[in-house]
């Protein structure tokens, strides 16, 4: 996974992937990413990493989930 700016597909919000983690019972691949927009539930995440690289369907039409748009 490349560090760096991701933007939400369906949101638009922006996102700062950190790195990536492992899950400490299943050792899946984690990513801990951190929310770059106001938020009062949380401004630190983590999502699979399969989770977080699936493409989705948005408006009838597949895209990444999340899209990178530059560097850190």
């Amino acid at each position: 996974m490349k560090p760096g700016i991701y933007k939400h597909s369906k949101k638009g919000n922006e996102y700062k992937v950190h790195f990536i983690a492992k899950n400490s019972e299943t050792l899946e691949d984690m990513v801990v990413y951190e929310a770059l927009y106001e938020n009062d539930i949380s401004k630190y995440w983590v999502r699979p990493v399969s989770m977080f690289e699936e493409i989705v369907e948005i408006n009838g039409e597949k895209v990444p989930r999340f899209i990178w748009i530059r560097e850190k």
